[in-house]
């Protein structure tokens, strides 16, 4: 298993298709088996050009991509100015499914999570997948519930294309097609191993609480309390530190299994408190909620930020390094969260020197926590994929 990966940056679309030809076919020679193209949002004009000519530029028996509003190559994250990145590889004895859902059967997946089957059937043994989708016109939450019904237990990672300010203005890419809407996706069967790493960037703070009353995303009483009191007694409790980090907002962890017992960092969905009740003292968050959930809630900073990556990050020096990587983070990371740049990539390629890693800034971020596959906002989801270990079995 062999992976290439570039960052060029150029609005010529012509310096930016012989640049990452000539790097890519340098490292892997004529053809890759696989190739994932990031395209900055601000090259989306000549999404067709870069279409019609990337496959055959580099090689690659599939191709695919979408447009984001920055892009992550090997060693930077570029934000602010036209680049394209690129990851390609040769995977033998992997099997690659490349597909496309158009938005009417992504609503209808949506309402009937038991059609997936019938409008996509994901081949036998596979390992993961990747999804990349229109965020005007995928409904990710309801395709996500759906896989998660139908294909329990494959891990799901990928992004929602950004930078687009209107529906149509989305590009996804798949072969030599630009789609506009819906979802493109990959599924890998075979010979490859995916650990995937979903850092939600938050640490809790104050006790563990179970939603005594909920109706859909509100929360009406937390312990048989409102949730403002709650959240005044946290804040009371709260340093002067922790204090200031509550202007870059307040969020509420979901426990994934509400029966474990103790809950601690990464065993909760985090999400966003999205306003409160002056009256009653309720809540909305981000997402629907149930009585008898146990929630707590967090803070989310540049420090805490890094700390929750690396640490995430750690365990898999245990594994050795991956052959090849893919990187999903949030459009509110980067320099919008940290002081300098690159800072989800620098956690990463500091823990793995020289790996071969692309990616995208996301409008909403897909990967598993828990077991299960949800759409995420202000989190870095990475994909580490390796060459399978022995199976000590068949020795």
């Amino acid at each position: 298993m062999r992976f290439a990966s570039v960052a060029v940056t150029s609005s010529n679309v012509d310096v930016l298709l012989r640049d990452v030809g000539k790097a890519v076919l340098d490292r892997l020679g004529e053809h890759a088996d696989v190739a994932f193209v990031f395209v900055n949002a601000a090259l989306a004009p000549r999404a067709e050009t870069l279409a019609a000519n990337l496959k055959r530029a580099i090689g690659a028996r599939v191709l695919i991509g979408c447009t984001g509003e920055g892009v992550i190559g090997p060693a930077h994250e570029i934000e602010d100015q036209p680049a394209l990145a690129v990851v390609a590889a040769q995977l033998p004895g992997v099997e690659i499914d490349a597909f496309a859902i158009p938005k009417r059967d992504l609503m209808k997946i949506a309402l009937n999570p038991a059609s997936l089957c019938s409008v996509h059937d994901v081949p036998f043994g596979t390992k993961f997948a990747v999804l990349l989708a229109d965020p005007f016109s995928t409904p990710m939450d309801g395709v996500l519930k759906a896989i998660n019904q139908e294909y329990d237990g494959i891990p799901v990672i990928g992004g929602m294309a950004s930078g687009a300010r209107a529906p149509g203005e989305t590009a996804l890419f798949l072969n030599e097609t630009v789609i506009r809407e819906g979802l493109v996706g990959v599924a890998f069967a075979g010979d490859i191993a995916v650990d995937v790493i979903v850092s939600q960037g938050c640490r809790p703070v104050g006790p563990v609480l179970e939603v005594t009353e909920a109706t859909y995303n509100v929360i009406d009483s937390l312990g048989g309390r409102s949730p403002m009191e709650r959240i005044q007694s946290l804040v009371d409790d709260l340093d002067e530190e922790d204090r200031e980090l509550l202007q870059n907002g307040l969020f509420i962890g979901r426990a994934i299994d509400s029966a474990k017992d103790p809950l601690g960092r990464g065993d909760f969905l985090v999400r966003g408190v999205m306003g409160v009740d002056s009256n009653s003292g309720a809540i909305a968050i981000g997402d629907t909620v149930r009585a008898g959930e146990r929630v707590q809630f967090h803070l989310r900073d540049a420090r805490t930020a890094r700390e929750d990556l690396e640490m995430m990050l750690s365990p898999q020096a245990l594994f050795g390094a991956p052959d090849g990587a893919l990187l999903f983070s949030c459009n509110g990371r980067g320099t919008r969260l940290y002081d300098e740049p690159d800072g989800d990539i620098s956690a990463i390629t500091s823990c793995f020197r020289g790996l071969d890693v692309a990616g995208f800034f996301c409008a909403g971020e897909i990967g598993p926590v828990g077991g299960k596959n949800f759409l995420h906002g202000h989190t870095a989801s990475l994909a580490l994929i390796r060459t399978p270990a022995p199976d000590p079995k068949r020795s």
